[in-house]
């Protein structure tokens, strides 16, 4: 049994680089970027389950804030998470256990995998908005056009990718027997 926490933890930190990883891809626009950083995150979820991709995402999050620079554009720091981008940031994390809570509950199947994953895009996406409307002094209007407005297509894109990913490897892995699914 010790070997196999053993080894989800270490999945977690190799999801937590992954994702640091894609946030490197990134499209920018003027207020906030279009970055891997949700898809990775997706996809961490959906092959590890509440637990542990969650878990991935909370050490993504814990690196980039000390200064580790995992974050788009090679950065990190309290101070990129208290900028403008922090609530999408912080929002991940709420995301993360949306998607596993989602996926736990009702099977980690294609159709539910999207479902969760646009879930999961959401709860970013209000977390940023509501974040950056603060922190950049916008109106709700002007958040809204900033922060959600231009993400929704490639959002569900990325959600849709990630869960079909995500189920094709996890079932790759259960069957190989790499992955247990965890009670």
């Amino acid at each position: 049994m010790r070997n196999e926490q053993l080894k989800m933890w270490i999945l977690s930190a190799l999801f937590a680089a992954i994702i640091g990883i894609f946030a490197q891809v990134t499209i920018p626009l003027p207020l906030i970027p279009i970055t891997g950083q949700t898809f990775a995150i997706g996809l961490a979820v959906t092959i590890l389950g509440l637990r542990y991709g969650s878990l991935s995402v909370f050490i993504y999050i814990l690196l980039g804030a000390i200064g580790i620079p995992v974050f788009s554009g090679m950065s990190g720091g309290l101070g990129v998470v208290a900028g403008p981008t922090g609530g999408y940031i912080i929002g991940f994390l709420p995301a993360a256990v949306a998607i596993g809570l989602y996926l736990e509950k009702f099977g980690f199947t294609k159709i539910q995998a999207i479902i969760a994953n646009i879930i999961g895009m959401i709860v970013t996406l209000a977390f940023g908005t509501i974040w950056l409307k603060f922190s950049a002094d916008l109106s709700w209007t002007g958040a809204f056009m900033g922060g959600v407005y231009p993400f929704l297509l490639v959002g569900v894109i990325k959600a849709v990718l990630s869960a079909l990913a995500g189920v094709a490897v996890r079932n790759r892995l259960l069957h190989a027997q790499l992955l247990r699914v965890q009670h």
